[in-house]
């Protein structure tokens, strides 16, 4: 029976971070109660959503086959009602909106889930906020969202197998890993899902094996530094071999040069070899060393080559039937199947919104504007006066600041304005008189808090400052025009024509990250 008390039930593995650590600990020890079960052919009905009118979507905007045929006789497992999305046939082709074809489908049955793998990044994130919004209106549950794969930016039901193959190889000790990262770091979405993915071991060691071309990027090794992991770069094999601490657990992902211009493709060969084990390497490995890979393995130039298949280092079969035994449990967790019993942290997305970033600033006394620098600007006898706008940067930013301010806020109003040189004649700001408004609200301020951190406020009432206050960057930034995610994969792309609204979150280094393709930015990149 579906449990819609669950706190499981409806949920969305957007990313890895869609579950905490203790909801992910708690998937792995399901699962291996299921292998278990399953290998020892014991009752699975306790595992079981066991609802024909629960509908099941598998909707692969690009081929797969491990992954999609893992979800699909995941799916058939539960005895639900499965439909295999032909996305090769259907109006997509004609540019059909994929918002509008999951509201379809997700009125054909009394409670839906739907797995897909897309081009498009942030994809699953988008769809569960707008089908939340849509349940309201239709009474039906909310449905779950499964990222089987989208772009390059994560793929967290491998990296949920991919946790549970370690698990296994350590005996279950989640004290420490140290991990070898082999391969085309840069576009294998399967290593970025480890940045956070690795996080339920206690003491994380991470070696990256990459020439530069195919190094990981910079933002996925920021956050495996936020997250206290060490780290260390190769640029070979050759060259990881030689130092010394060489992991007993290997990570490879295939090479998709393809991806990367005629450039690399000059050297391929080159950049092949550096990641690509050889015999002569087998003497160097530490004991009861395992290799893995998210398969498949590239034919012509697989970086595991197929003379270790029969060796004790072969890991990535067992892995690769793990994404079955895994896949059941997620379904069966979004499903509603169990998950009452869990007792730990819950996933919480809601925006907590800190105020912190506007500091009101004390009055002292009778203060008033008499800044006789200001050579040029109208004082204000009642209205607002901002103040301190892009101070220090160069002279053209600063006008552009004021510009931005005047447009986003719609400031269409009698005013002065201007850029300025403060008290030191060699450091400029701008600043926006305006009588016509007495003061901001909240929205205003947050916007502008946005627009320009950094500057201040000043309340002006019978030409004295009676309130003042100073605004630095916000948590989040969103709902402006001019604000717009750079990657063209991401699903809030302009280009994508979904009508997705753009979302950034600032992150612990004052750099803001897209909601949806998690891209990282510094602030003046966004606008």
């Amino acid at each position: 029976m579906v449990n819609f008390n669950s706190s499981f039930f409806g949920r969305t593995i957007a990313v890895v971070q869609d579950f905490t650590i203790d909801e992910q600990i708690y998937l792995y020890e399901k699962t291996r109660e299921l292998k278990y079960a399953i290998e020892n052919g014991k009752s699975l009905d306790e595992f079981k959503i066991n609802d024909p009118d629960f509908g099941i979507y598998l909707m692969f905007f690009e081929s797969s086959t491990r992954t999609k045929e893992s979800f699909r006789n995941a799916a058939k497992f539960h005895n639900v009602k499965l439909n295999n999305f032909d996305v090769s046939s259907s109006s997509f082709n004609k540019s059909e909106s994929i918002l509008d074809t999951i509201k379809m489908l997700y009125g054909y049955s009394d409670k839906s889930m739907f797995i897909l793998r897309t081009a498009h990044e942030g994809v699953c994130r988008f769809l569960e906020e707008k089908i939340s919004d849509y349940s309201s209106i239709t009474s039906l549950p909310k449905a779950g969202f499964i990222n089987a794969g989208d772009g390059k930016h994560e793929h967290p039901t491998q990296e949920f197998l991919d946790e549970f193959s370690f698990l296994e190889h350590k005996n279950w000790n989640r004290e420490s890993i140290h991990i070898a990262l082999v391969g085309d770091l840069f576009h294998g979405r399967t290593a970025h899902s480890k940045a956070n993915g690795l996080k339920i071991f206690n003491n994380v060691t991470v070696d990256l094996i990459a020439p530069k071309e195919l190094a990981m990027p910079e933002e996925y090794v920021e956050v495996m530094e936020n997250n206290g992991f060490n780290i260390k770069t190769f640029s070979s094999i050759e060259e990881y071999l030689n130092n010394d601490s060489v992991s007993n657990i290997w990570y490879f992902t295939r090479l998709q040069l393809e991806r990367m211009g005629d450039k690399v493709l000059d050297k391929a060969d080159e950049l092949r070899k550096s990641v690509t084990f050889r015999k002569e390497f087998m003497a160097k490995l530490p004991e009861r060393t395992k290799f893995y890979h998210p398969l498949p393995r590239h034919s012509v130039y697989p970086v595991i080559p197929n003379f270790l298949d029969n060796t004790d280092l072969n890991g990535w079969d067992l892995q690769s039937r793990n994404g079955y035994f895994t896949r059941i449990v997620e379904i069966g967790l979004l499903g509603g199947a169990f998950g009452s019993d869990f007792k730990g942290e819950v996933s919480n997305k809601e925006n907590k919104l800190s105020s912190d970033f506007i500091k009101n600033i004390p009055v002292s006394g009778i203060s008033k504007i008499n800044d006789t620098w200001k050579i040029g600007i109208k004082p204000v006898d009642n209205g607002i006066v901002i103040d301190h706008i892009g101070k220090g940067l160069p002279l053209e930013d600063i006008w552009n600041l004021v510009d931005r301010i005047r447009r986003v806020m719609n400031f269409n109003l009698r005013s002065s304005h201007g850029v300025f040189h403060t008290k030191d004649v060699s450091v400029f700001k701008g600043i926006i008189s305006i009588p016509d408004i007495v003061d901001l609200d909240e929205k205003q301020v947050k916007m502008l808090s946005a627009i320009s951190p950094g500057c201040t406020v000043n309340i002006i009432k019978n030409s004295h400052v009676v309130s003042k206050y100073r605004l630095s960057m916000p948590p989040v930034i969103f709902n402006f025009a001019e604000i717009s995610c750079k990657n063209s994969s991401c699903i809030s792309h302009k280009c994508n024509n979904e009508n997705v609204t753009p979302y950034f979150r600032k992150s612990s280094k004052d750099k803001f990250i897209c909601k949806y393709c998690s891209r990282s930015y510094s602030y003046n990149e966004i606008w």
